[in-house]
């Protein structure tokens, strides 16, 4: 998320606001000015409640960066390199630049920020406690205590993408021994905490306070939003894992050249193309920009006779020039445009290809994740292949793939041992029979061949 208002570094990190947490920071204000302050420390002038409200909602946000800067803190000690902190309306974002490699970092780096909202609450609980004061200051005390309070158990209910997410998700990765397992069960938890406060906030709005529903409604519709988003996410990452840019990029792509108007482009390039978008290239055949199909069509045919590329072209940021042998999981960090194009790829100062949205979503499609492996997505070879041999893994277990044949081909699954000493290298596929041999390791038997398998499981013979 990028911030519009700049606060400093701490530690090397950037902090930030976004202008909807000033928004935020207003109804806080009014909220407590109007409400909260007077009706707790009577008698005294509007003013004092005024600037006492101010300063309360200045030191809530002063705490929401004490929570954020926290996981950043923890993940920075961990490795992991912090883009930023900022924040937002609904609170604050702690911008990682990659994840948590263990499944002990990722508790210590979402506990951290409920941990630390949780201590503030209880200072000032002490505080207000132990120390005698003026009612107003003691009501502001009060009230930053409880906000502390909630904050941090809030953040600890177990859906992604609240810390409490984060907290299940290093407990189910370090059960099961399984990343994606817990990727999966943490976003779900996440879908259904939303549904469940959406329902709340309905059933507020009807019976008691409509402006409490409503925000109720809002932050679980944002929860069950983002948990979405987070399927997708590790989704699309599994589908790109062992992928370069060139191996989904649209390779040799229709150019705009900057020197040229926009008549002669159009007619030239843009009719004869079945583009949405063309990189601009400078006579070095290098990228300066990008030229959409809306440009252009914006434009009369008068205005694009005289006009050249280079000055309606909007300009490429250095994040979106990537080289052939770069991840291709690199696209899914770049902020998202309301136009097609995602990245160029440049090879030697020259545009050799580029990467669309479409290009990106039927890579995806066709990308064997184990998302989809249960519920029948993908068309990989290898994802439909798992699911066909769900009868013959029930008689003989499930084979061990060694990957794509040297042609080309699909992969094929490891033979079965010929002999019990051949036992330690393969998979027997029978529980009862490698208990047999354990038991005979000393002898060498042959063991019965398996009965032989459907003729459409067999792998193809590579051509």
């Amino acid at each position: 998320m990028k911030s519009s208002l700049r606060l400093g570094h701490v530690a090397g990190i950037p902090l930030g606001i976004h202008w909807s947490a000033l928004v935020i920071v207003a109804l806080v204000a009014g909220v407590l000015g109007s409400t909260v302050l007077p009706s707790t420390a009577r008698g005294l002038p509007a003013g004092l409640y005024w600037g006492f409200a101010v300063v309360t909602a200045a030191l809530l946000f002063a705490s929401l960066l004490a929570h954020e800067l926290a996981h950043a803190l923890v993940a920075h000690r961990r490795g992991i390199r912090v883009k930023a902190v900022t924040l937002w309306l609904l609170g604050g974002v702690t911008e990682l630049d990659g994840e948590a490699k263990t499944p002990r970092s990722e508790l210590e780096i979402s506990g951290s920020g409920p941990l630390t909202s949780l201590g503030l609450a209880a200072v000032l609980g002490l505080v207000v406690a132990l120390f005698d004061g003026p009612p107003l200051v003691w009501a502001a005390l009060i009230w930053l205590a409880l906000i502390n309070a909630m904050l941090g158990v809030f953040n600890l209910l177990p859906g992604a993408p609240l810390d409490g997410g984060r907290v299940l998700h290093a407990f189910l990765w370090w059960r099961y021994r399984d990343r994606a397992r817990a990727d999966r069960s943490a976003a779900r938890a996440g879908q259904a905490l939303g549904m469940i406060m959406v329902a709340i906030g309905v059933v507020q709005l009807v019976l008691w306070s409509p402006v409490g529903g409503l925000w109720t409604i809002l932050i679980g519709w944002f929860l069950s939003s983002a948990a979405r988003g987070e399927v997708i996410n590790r989704e699309a990452r599994e589908g790109l894992a062992d992928l370069r840019m060139r191996d989904i990029m649209t390779p040799d792509p229709d150019l705009a050249p900057a020197w040229l108007d926009l008549e002669h482009c159009t007619t030239g390039v843009v009719l004869c193309s079945r583009q949405t978008v063309f990189p601009v290239v400078d006579y070095s055949g290098g990228p300066v920009g990008v030229l959409s199909l809306e440009t252009i069509a914006g434009l009369t045919p008068e205005r694009r006779r005289a006009t050249r590329v280079s000055e309606v072209a909007r300009p490429l940021p250095p994040s979106r020039i990537l080289t052939p042998d770069e991840p291709a999981a690199r696209v899914l960090d770049l902020p998202a445009t309301l136009n097609d194009q995602v990245v160029v790829v440049v090879e030697s100062d020259r545009v050799i290809g580029m990467v669309t949205a479409s290009d990106l979503g039927r890579i995806l499609q066709q990308s064997p994740s184990p998302w989809r492996r249960q519920g029948g997505g993908g068309l990989g070879f290898r994802s439909l292949r798992i699911e066909r041999l769900s009868e013959h893994e029930i008689r003989w277990g499930r084979p061990k793939w060694t990957g794509p044949c040297a042609s080309g081909g699909p992969p094929r699954p490891t033979p079965l041992p010929r002999r019990y000493g051949d036992a330690g290298r393969a998979d027997t596929g029978s529980r009862r029979r490698r208990a047999a041999v354990c038991r005979s390791r000393g002898a060498s038997p042959p063991i019965p061949r398996p009965r032989p398998s459907p003729r459409w499981w067999r792998a193809p013979a590579a051509s």
